[in-house]
């Protein structure tokens, strides 16, 4: 299982954040943006976010928490993120499947809580990766909601890798580790004071 590291909450600066998790063995930088539309908060100014990551050495997980992603995929692969993740719940959806593959970059598709795999199944040929949110997207630090864990057994998995964010800690992992390609962790890690080791809890 590898581990992505969100810095969405952090204890001083999203620089400063940033540049801790690098330092890291973190697999991933994991990163949450936002319109206001599709979730309330909003943190979109992509130049920022460019300014900020154009030099990472570490792959890019981006998650799209927006209403049209169509501006933010275009801005966003000049990054050569590994993968863009956008949500199931939005309108048209295989669009922008379609233009993310046209980067070249890996396609995510994220499903809310309330969201069935069933609901999403006629993209699957599509796709590279499925974020399972186990919490409802926008704000970190909410709890996990146990019951998503049943929608793992539902992907098909000879070419997609199952993904999961929100709640995820040394405890809520325990059961998931030998079913995730992936786990999205951000308060657990960026609210501490040790990184790595809390990195380590999620591996062990």
């Amino acid at each position: 299982m590898k581990v992505s590291v969100s810095f969405l909450k952090y204890q001083n600066s999203k620089e400063e954040t940033i540049k801790k998790i690098l330092d890291t063995s973190a697999d991933y930088l994991h990163v949450d943006i936002m319109d206001g539309l599709f979730v309330k908060e909003k943190n979109d100014n992509l130049d920022e976010f460019i300014y900020l990551l154009k030099n990472v050495n570490k792959p890019l997980d981006i998650h799209l928490m927006v209403l049209n992603p169509k501006e933010y995929i275009d801005k966003l692969s000049i990054l050569k993120p590994e993968f863009i993740t956008i949500q199931a719940e939005i309108l048209n959806p295989l669009v922008y499947i379609k233009q993310i593959k046209d980067y070249h970059i890996k396609v995510g598709l994220a499903i809310n809580p309330n969201t069935s795999i069933e609901k999403i199944a006629k993209y699957f040929e599509y796709l590279d990766l499925i974020l399972i949110m186990s919490v409802y997207p926008g704000s970190g630090g909410q709890k996990f909601i146990p019951d998503v864990i049943n929608k793992i057994k539902e992907i098909p998995r000879d070419h997609i890798l199952v993904s999961m964010d929100g709640g995820i800690n040394d405890e809520t992992i325990k059961n998931l580790k030998n079913d995730l390609d992936i786990c999205v962790s951000g308060s657990f890690i960026c609210l501490s004071n040790d990184y790595e080791s809390q990195i380590a809890k999620l591996r062990k």
